[in-house]
């Protein structure tokens, strides 16, 4: 049977934790949860990010939070509530669904992602430029 994107999204939505935007505010900051953006880096450039967040490309989370990958890092191998987002919720609750599988204990998404983050007045930066590279000569 063929599914639907928006189909898949609803399974995942249904079997995951979904913070509503209040509550990630609650958490923001907090020792034992890490925010993670999903999104793509020209998304963080363009809307900003969560000031903390951990940026994490929805094609490479399933790989650096498995500790048997090539490109595990360890920031993902922590005794915390990982907390995804996205710009809407969608990719979010996919990559939440993926890695609750992974057997990752606490992981959940935020509703509406980026763009309810953003409108309720949480906070927000500007992506961080990036460090030029040390020339080798």
């Amino acid at each position: 049977m063929k599914k639907s994107a928006r189909q898949l999204v609803e399974e995942a939505q249904a079997q995951i934790t979904t913070h509503p935007v209040a509550r990630a505010r609650e958490l923001h900051g907090r020792a034992d949860v890490q925010f993670v953006d999903v999104r793509d880096v020209r998304e963080l450039e363009r809307e900003g990010v969560i000031p903390g967040a951990i940026h994490a490309p929805r094609g490479m989370i399933e790989f650096w939070f498995d500790p048997e990958s090539p490109y595990f890092r360890p920031e993902f191998g922590q005794d915390k509530e990982y907390v995804l987002f996205c710009a809407l919720g969608w990719r979010s609750a996919l990559a939440a669904k993926t890695l609750q599988d992974m057997g990752v204990p606490r992981v959940a998404d935020i509703e509406g992602g980026f763009t309810a983050w953003k409108e309720s007045g949480a906070p927000v930066a500007e992506k961080a430029a990036k460090k030029p590279k040390a020339d080798a000569g």
